[in-house]
């Protein structure tokens, strides 16, 4: 079996965003894999103890994924409630799940504090972008597990068949 995929819950179609939506994938690809079992789906903030929903949360300004993961930065909800902690637990589930279940590859939410892999939004929740990636992705790749957002699905399967 080709190795297994680290999935966005929401990217399956789960409830599990901030604001209690998903954010579906339509894919043939993600049939595909999921009916060859290589499907690991998992919301990371979810698996930390968030709740569904809750406020937006965004990494500070001036930062990302990395800055979080080692310290030097925060992650903040549009309330000021600081939640930098579980986010930190989210990522260390992220890791250990992927490892685990034998993921060399993620297909991750775009823009998430957590799984942002192009783009995170810029910390002032003002709906403004920015490149940058989340946590989780920062500590995916750490671990060697390459992370593709949701819209470079056909990437993520170009690098699979090589």
């Amino acid at each position: 079996m080709k190795s297994k995929i680290l999935v966005s819950g929401c990217l399956l179609g789960r409830p599990v965003r901030y604001n209690g939506s998903s954010l579906t994938l339509e894919s043939d690809l993600l049939t595909e894999w999921s009916r060859l079992g290589m499907i690991v789906p998992l919301c990371p903030e979810v698996a930390a103890g968030f709740q569904i929903p809750r406020p937006p949360a965004e990494i500070e300004p001036g930062c990302d994924g990395s800055d979080v993961s080692s310290g030097r930065g925060k992650i903040f909800e549009d309330n000021g409630s600081d939640v930098t902690d579980l986010f930190q637990a989210g990522a260390q589930i992220a890791v250990e799940t992927a490892i685990a279940e034998g993921c060399g590859y993620a297909l991750l939410t775009d823009g998430s504090p957590s799984c942002g892999s192009t783009f995170i939004y810029s910390g002032h929740h003002d709906g403004a972008r920015k490149s940058g990636f989340g946590i989780v992705t920062s500590r995916l790749r750490e671990a060697g597990i390459k992370v593709f957002a949701q819209h470079q699905i056909q990437q993520l399967a170009d690098e699979l068949s090589s």
